[in-house]
């Protein structure tokens, strides 16, 4: 049957097989990034580490992910996604155990930290190329929604799991945890993960490998406006936790909670705006109305802060809930507009511009928080979101066609090479 613009064709059960597989492993290297943020309170309560200095040792993992991002991608455009995923988490399993060992020395803590940020790089290349790949063009709004559910799911996870193993275990037995999660995803995925070259959405023709970024700027500003967007999702997701505990006197098992609830809420708002982008036929508008209400979240949350009112707990997990609903959009946009040929590169090169950002969030809020306080912090973000906003490519433009337009989806390079496969 033809796929047209108002009906999605039926997908089979292995794509949701592999889209399972590949959010396990995108939520197994989550919890390895966002572990080192969750042993802040501890660090800075208990054994009086500067903030910046915390700040540092939480992005240690971001930073390890931009210096491989892109060559994980173009290993998976070569290789296929199955080894690259499967070997890279099993890579994250061996530097989190290592870093647990080590736990007492923090520099050494830090370094390993590094190389598994390094090493998780593979699931964030290969996972979304697999999951554009295995589904068609009406499916993969929602397909997205739900991969891009393993960033708030894996941050969740961390925070509950990871502040009460640091605070009745120490840090290695946190750091364990990772290790565990990760070393059984590695072995699940190297059996059971299958390349999207076996998609039926694969092509059986030569398709053209041209360089997308060549072809105009709609790419590079995607990349821009989620470079500017992380700022909102990362100021949370680090500072979050210990601006409870610390402005509100929160209990930390509650305050983790609470950071569990909110990404969890944030999981689900993911797929809700994936479905609405396959509805309007547009990942932009609804890209462009995410930043839209970053903005107003985190100028109210600043707000509700200076008046030390408790409705700004609330208000968190909304603002937690926006701040990450707009990286489904984005990955699959890149990964439409690069096509099967570039798009594991392309979407290692959006996600370096991210964690990139993400990496000078830590330490530079920290410095923020310590001069102005989180109010500062949470205006710095709006600021950021703000100039975002201007910048999301029209509507239409590259991405899946709007109602209005069917035939656009015909330009994604996936459906062409659909088509160039029977």
């Amino acid at each position: 049957m033809t796929e047209t613009a108002t009906s999605a064709p039926r997908v089979g059960i292995r794509p949701w097989v592999m889209l399972g597989l590949g959010t396990l492993a995108q939520t197994a290297a989550t919890i390895v990034l966002s572990t080192p943020a969750f042993l802040i309170p501890l660090l800075h309560t208990r054994q009086g580490v500067p903030l910046s200095t915390a700040g540092l040792l939480a992005s240690s993992t971001t930073i390890g992910m931009v210096l491989t991002l892109v060559a994980w991608g173009a290993l998976a455009d070569r290789a296929g996604e199955r080894w690259v995923i499967s070997g890279g988490i099993a890579a994250v399993a061996v530097s989190t155990g290592a870093a647990a060992l080590t736990a007492e020395n923090f520099a050494a803590l830090t370094v390993f930290f590094v190389l598994a940020g390094m090493a998780s790089a593979s699931a964030n290349a290969a996972s979304g190329r697999l999951v554009v790949g295995w589904f068609p063009p009406r499916r993969r709004g929602l397909a997205m929604g739900i991969r891009q559910m393993c960033q708030p799911l894996g941050v969740a996870v961390a925070a509950l799991v990871v502040p009460p193993l640091a605070e009745s275990g120490g840090v290695a037995a946190a750091i364990l945890f990772s290790t565990a999660v990760t070393g059984v995803l590695a072995v699940v995925c190297a059996l059971v993960l299958r390349d999207a070259a076996r998609s039926p959405h694969a092509t059986a023709a030569p398709v053209a490998a041209g360089n997308p970024y060549r072809a105009g700027g709609t790419l590079l500003r995607i990349h821009l406006v989620s470079i500017l967007l992380v700022v909102p999702q990362f100021t949370i997701s680090i500072f979050g936790l210990v601006w409870m505990i610390t402005e509100f006197r929160l209990p930390a098992l509650a305050a983790g909670a609470i950071v569990g609830l909110s990404q969890f809420v944030g999981a689900v708002g993911r797929i809700g705006v994936g479905v609405w982008s396959d509805r309007v036929g547009s990942r932009m508008r609804p890209l462009r109305l995410v930043a839209f209400a970053a903005v107003a979240s985190m100028v109210l949350l600043a707000v509700l802060d200076l008046v030390h009112s408790p409705v700004a707990i609330v208000l968190l997990i909304v603002a937690t809930t926006i701040s990450v609903a707009d990286n489904g959009l984005a990955f699959a946009a890149v990964a439409e507009i690069a096509g099967p040929r570039w798009s594991g590169r392309a979407l290692g090169a959006q996600n370096t511009g991210q964690y990139l950002s993400a990496s000078i969030v830590g330490p530079v809020m920290g410095l923020v928080i310590g001069v102005g306080g989180f109010p500062a912090a949470f205006l710095a973000a709006a600021a950021c979101a703000l100039v975002a906003t201007p910048l999301v490519p029209a509507a239409g433009d590259g991405a899946p066609g709007t109602p209005a337009r069917p035939r656009l989806l015909d330009k994604s390079p996936w459906r062409r090479a659909s088509r160039a496969g029977g």
